[in-house]
């Protein structure tokens, strides 16, 4: 009886409730496909959703839980992990609410497509609490084969199948230099595949000064700068997001994000905390590449999709001012910030695809006129465009305020500076969309727009694209004004993980005090 209670207590089964929840949700929806009618599988994306709310509840219940340690030592559930799990598995519930009416309408499998965005989801709430080498590469895995076969999913469009082969040869490149760094990690502790573990052997051993160690963080690092599109691992983005299907894009673009900046804080925070001020150099590199390439290039673009993918290579670079910073602040700003940036940047793909339905384009230029036929459209996608731009009060103003004031109080005068001046310049791209739709004369409309249905919401008639629209229009809007409780909710989640707090004690500042006066709308 002892033994049994030992071996329960060591494996902690409870800190994964969450993801018990969502393989549960997996299995109903596979079930329901196989001995359903057609009456039965339409409630399945439904049914989804309800199992991830359920898993959202789970994690809510798990906040500030004494024991957060599972599986010996694989899997940590500590408030970090939560709060990454959370956006990961809201970004689904959008995602799929984006998904029903755009699968439908093309004539595939909508339960395959549930069952494949689920495992995605699962994969990247493992990643995010993933405490040990094998079960991060697992999980990576689960996250990224998903990921390419959402990417290739309309197995009739030559575009999907060049962007899923894309995907895959390049993805498969990655996680083979991100294993070849892993190995080196787990040779270099003597064996050791903990993340704890392998830090305390390497100063044990005196390694942090070895060539090997070096060799190991670069390796490591490429493999995460694919995962979050960080210039100069960016080059599958572009081609990635303009033929995928768009809610996998809008998944992309957020939940696979997140879980690799996830990733990123806990594997380098953890087994590379000898060398801090080394990786610290080098994604303030990336930072400076991705903010000015991605920014820059996206004034360039034609299709929205692929001016929302450079944007979203930009956008990581803002997030990694707050990795570099390396403080309470730093940490807490980025979680801020991927918090509202999955209700911004998903209602902006839920813009997008409501458009691309009734159109069938893309290009930016056929969103002249807009206004006159869907101002509620119009309006949704606007606040969305310049939340992403950072124009206040919205929610996107106040993540910048937070990241922008982190890395100033790190002292990294230089890459805040940047990031203000590559800041102002997405400003103009995204205005540019917001004036096509708006201020175009009815005789300069365009032929897309000319043809576009009357559309008149209504409460009664609204469908899950248009639901998925709204929540996160209200969403982006209310962030901006509870910008402080959800940035303290953040700052929990950071000032609760041990491991960070060991790591900033030997940062360049171990205490960041933000500004009150200033940032409360």
């Amino acid at each position: 009886m002892d033994f049994s209670s030992n071996i329960a207590s060591q494996l902690n089964a409870g800190t994964i409730l969450p993801e018990g929840i969502v393989i549960i949700t997996l299995m109903v929806v596979l079930i329901g496909d196989l001995i359903g009618g057609r009456n039965a599988r339409m409630w399945l994306p439904y049914g989804a959703i309800a199992g991830l709310l359920a898993s959202l509840l789970a994690l809510y219940t798990a906040w500030d839980s004494p024991s957060t340690i599972g599986f010996l030592g694989a899997f940590n559930g500590d408030n970090l992990s939560i709060i990454f799990r959370g956006i990961i598995a809201l970004s689904t519930i959008v995602t799929l609410l984006m998904s029903i009416r755009y699968v439908e309408q093309t004539g595939t499998s909508l339960a395959e497509f549930i069952a494949i965005m689920l495992t995605a989801t699962l994969g990247g709430m493992f990643l995010s609490g993933a405490n040990e080498l094998v079960m991060i590469f697992v999980s990576l895995e689960m996250l990224s084969i998903s990921s390419y076969l959402m990417t290739g999913y309309m197995k009739r469009d030559p575009r999907s199948n060049e962007a899923a082969l894309k995907y895959l040869l390049i993805g498969a490149s990655s996680s083979a230099i991100f294993l070849y760094g892993s190995s080196l990690l787990y040779g270099l502790s003597g064996g050791e595949t903990t993340l704890d573990t392998i830090s305390s052997q390497i100063l044990a051993s005196g390694g942090n000064s070895s060539l090997g160690l070096a060799v190991a963080l670069v390796f490591v690092i490429a493999g995460i700068a694919f995962k979050i599109s960080a210039v100069p691992f960016h080059q599958w983005t572009p081609d990635v997001y303009e033929g995928s299907p768009t809610p996998v894009v809008a998944f992309l673009s957020v939940g696979s994000k997140a879980a690799g900046f996830a990733l990123a804080i806990r594997l380098l925070v953890t087994a590379f905390s000898s060398i801090v001020d080394e990786w610290h150099l080098i994604f303030t590199a990336l930072a400076i590449l991705s903010m000015v390439l991605g920014n820059v290039v996206a004034l360039a673009q034609t299709s929205m999709k692929r001016m929302l993918a450079y944007s979203s290579i930009g956008q990581a670079g803002f997030v990694m001012i707050g990795l570099t910073a390396g403080t309470d602040a730093g940490y807490s700003s980025m979680v801020f910030y991927l918090l509202v940036y999955l209700f911004m940047n998903l209602g902006a793909f839920s813009g997008v695809i409501l458009f691309s339905l009734r159109t069938g384009t893309d290009q930016i230029s056929e969103y002249a006129g807009l206004y006159q036929k869907d101002p509620l459209l119009t309006l949704g996608l606007s606040l969305c465009l310049l939340s992403l731009g950072g124009i206040p009060p919205l929610a996107g103003f106040f993540g910048k305020i937070y990241l922008f004031w982190a890395g100033w109080q790190a002292e990294l005068y230089g890459l805040v500076l940047l990031a203000l001046v590559t800041s102002v310049v997405s400003i103009y791209y995204y205005i540019r969309v917001v004036k096509m739709m708006v201020v175009k004369e009815p005789h300069e409309m365009s032929d897309a727009v000319k043809n576009y249905p009357e559309i008149r919401w209504n409460l009664q008639g609204m469908r899950p694209l248009q639901v998925g629209l709204v929540l996160s229009v209200i969403a982006t809007s209310l962030a901006g004004i509870l910008s402080n409780p959800l940035f303290s909710l953040a700052n929990d989640s950071v000032t609760s993980t041990p491991i960070l707090q060991s790591t900033i004690v030997n940062s360049r500042i171990s205490q960041v005090e933000m500004p009150s006066g200033t940032i409360n709308p």
